[in-house]
């Protein structure tokens, strides 16, 4: 009896520490937070079907932004792998040659176990830096057949270039997650091109010809970023971590960062496997993570500078060109970027909070509409459904969605918005010459056109029509 009880003190001790283990986790909410490494499969909408449709109305168009795919990391952190490697032998050395185990905190046994046993992948090679993955094709492909099964009637099986606009800018993986989606909707031996991309992009990367947008500072020294990056709940967080690692000093950022990235990419990459290099963190600490990367987007980005309303002006107006427009193309499809996505939701003021972002109100905004986890993952999308309702006064109704989820805004019915009101609300862009409007210098450039008059022209042909 004596060493039965012997034999069960370990297992005992085991069942009663409290030491959180990322492989046992059932929910593993942190996965929801890892900003714009988010895997979109782990965030997406998920109640479309009570969404979409619209009673006594029929959907008749669609306009997307569509985000690349789940992609590979920048060169610079494929050359830092074997540093990841380092710093696996010296968590191994810190637990059992140092013993430098925290008492509180610790890795559990089978997640120190994971990271011990941890390889790069050889495969990814710094020549292919941000190419898209296997996942990332699987997203796009993905999102356009679940779009196919609940708007049939507006996105047919067969590919028509008078029917459908695609559109990608010149980058590996925005061209593959095109290929991607086109063959969800199409098949594999589908026939899709793209239109031609033009030398200078204005429309998908305004950003790129925008000398003051590049030179805002939105994280560099005394901005809300800079701040958050600097205070004692960031830098404790970094401590902390480096304690639940063993050792009795505090990492640089440089290795934590590295590991953290190495956890949302693998992730993101496999989604349904755990990264190994989640483990090394407690939930709390990615929240910390998250809320730093929140303050570069939102000021990068978004609502933190107003001039940033103002860079997607193109892109709202070719929105609101295509949808008046009563003929082809009927689905007209961009994809592009993160910081595309961010600055079109922050022209059309979706996703504002009350209350800004800044490094001393973490503790406060848990709840904040701005997080850009659920906003902006990997393969994230914006989708407006034009509706003709033949019944009704205001005929014309629209409804968005982001990542399947459709878009509250206060001025509409439950996420149904009146066309009418949509023209009146951005009539401001509307009515813009972007090359004035969408860069604090002037902007690049090129053809100076608002869409005001190509909309009166398209009312005036309605108008003939009918």
């Amino acid at each position: 009896m004596r060493l039965l009880i012997l034999l069960l003190l370990p297992l005992v001790a085991i069942a009663q520490s409290d030491d959180y283990c990322f492989s046992k986790d059932t929910s593993r909410l942190q996965t929801r937070q890892f900003s714009s490494k988010t895997a979109y499969q782990i965030v997406k909408g998920t109640d479309l079907d009570k969404q979409y449709l619209v009673p006594k109305c029929q959907p008749q168009k669609m306009w997307i932004f569509h985000r690349h795919g789940t992609r590979l990391p920048k060169k610079s952190m494929i050359n830092k792998a074997p540093r990841v490697a380092e710093l696996r032998d010296l968590i191994v050395n810190n637990y059992q040659v140092a013993k430098t185990k925290p008492e509180t905190d610790a890795l559990c046994q089978t997640d120190f176990v994971a990271i011990k046993f941890w390889k790069w992948n050889s495969s990814i090679t710094p020549d292919m830096e941000e190419y898209l993955t296997a996942q990332g094709y699987e997203d796009l492909r993905g999102t356009a057949k679940l779009y196919q099964r609940y708007y049939p009637s507006v996105l047919p099986p067969t590919f028509n270039d008078t029917y459908y606009q695609f559109r990608h800018t010149d980058t590996q993986r925005t061209t593959e997650s095109f290929k991607a989606f086109a063959e969800g909707l199409f098949g594999s031996l589908n026939t899709a091109h793209p239109v031609e991309i033009p030398k200078e992009d204005l429309l998908l990367r305004p950003y790129d010809y925008c000398p003051a947008f590049k030179a805002v500072n939105y994280k560099g020294e005394g901005s809300e970023f800079q701040k958050f990056h600097q205070s004692k709940l960031y830098n404790d967080t970094l401590a902390a971590i480096s304690t639940r690692l063993g050792f009795q000093y505090t990492l640089s950022e440089d290795d934590i960062k590295l590991m953290y990235d190495m956890c949302r990419y693998e992730q993101a990459w496999n989604v349904d496997r755990n990264s190994v290099w989640c483990g090394a963190f407690l939930p709390e600490q990615i929240t910390v993570f998250e809320y730093l990367e929140d303050l570069k987007y939102y000021y990068g980005s978004g609502y933190g500078f107003p001039e940033n309303a103002h860079l997607n002006c193109r892109l709202v107006q070719d929105l609101l060109t295509h949808l008046s427009n009563p003929v082809s193309p009927h689905v007209v499809a961009h994809f592009g970027h993160s910081t595309g996505l961010l600055t079109l939701l922050t022209a059309l003021g979706i996703q504002k909070d009350d209350i800004k972002l800044r490094a001393d109100n973490y503790d406060s905004l848990t709840s904040r509409r701005w997080k850009s986890s659920l906003i902006d993952p990997f393969a994230s999308n914006f989708v407006a459904v034009k509706y003709d309702c033949p019944g009704e006064l205001d005929r014309e109704k629209v409804v968005f969605f982001l990542n399947q989820q459709a878009v509250q805004l206060d001025w509409c019915s439950v996420g149904l918005c009146k066309w009418s009101d949509v023209l009146e609300k951005y009539k401001t862009i509307a009515e813009a010459d972007c090359d004035e409007y969408y860069c604090r210098t002037g902007g690049a450039a090129s053809l100076r056109s608002g869409v005001s008059a190509v909309l009166a022209i398209l009312v005036s042909l309605v108008y003939i029509m009918h």
